[in-house]
C-alpha cells in the first residue's frame, strides 16, 4: 500500500479540487495523476493559452456567416432579382389592348354629361388617312 503524504492548499483552491475530482474520477490521486499526465504528455504549461475557446471561435463563426447573409441578400437584390425580371419580360407574350385611335365626345342634352363614342378603328387604313 502506497504512503499518503498531505500537502496544504488554500481553502478555495482544495474545494475546487475535491468538487473537480468528485465528477471526474474516484479519488483525489486519480485526479492528480491524470492532470499531471496531461501536461507531461501534450507538453504543455498550465500556464500558457492554448488558443480561443469554443465562445469565442462561435461568435466569430457567426459574425461571418451573418456577413455572408447579407452579401447573398445584396447579390439577390441587385443581380437577381433584375435578371430573372429581363428574363421573365422577354418570354411573356402581351396581347396588344384594341383600343380606337380617336375618340369622339358626345353630349348628352338631357344629362349634361360627357360622354365618348369609339370610332370603328376599320375605317382608318395603317398610315391614319381615312378610307373614302
Amino acid at each position: 500500500m502506497d504512503s499518503f503524504i498531505t500537502i496544504r492548499f488554500k481553502r478555495k483552491t482544495a474545494k475546487r479540487f475535491q468538487e473537480f475530482s468528485k465528477k471526474h474520477f474516484k479519488t483525489h490521486t486519480e485526479t492528480m495523476e491524470a492532470i499531471l499526465d496531461f501536461f507531461f504528455y501534450n507538453e504543455i504549461s498550465p500556464k500558457e493559452k492554448l488558443g480561443p475557446t469554443g465562445r469565442t471561435i462561435e461568435a466569430k463563426l457567426l459574425k461571418r456567416i451573418n456577413a455572408v447573409i447579407a452579401i447573398m441578400r445584396d447579390v439577390e437584390k441587385t443581380q437577381t432579382k433584375p435578371t430573372a425580371a429581363m428574363i421573365q419580360s422577354l418570354f411573356e407574350t402581351e396581347q396588344p389592348n384594341e383600343k380606337p385611335l380617336i375618340v369622339e365626345k358626345k353630349y348628352a342634352e338631357e344629362k349634361k354629361e360627357v360622354r365618348f363614342r369609339e370610332i370603328e378603328s376599320a375605317r382608318f387604313t395603317t398610315k391614319g388617312r381615312a378610307k373614302r
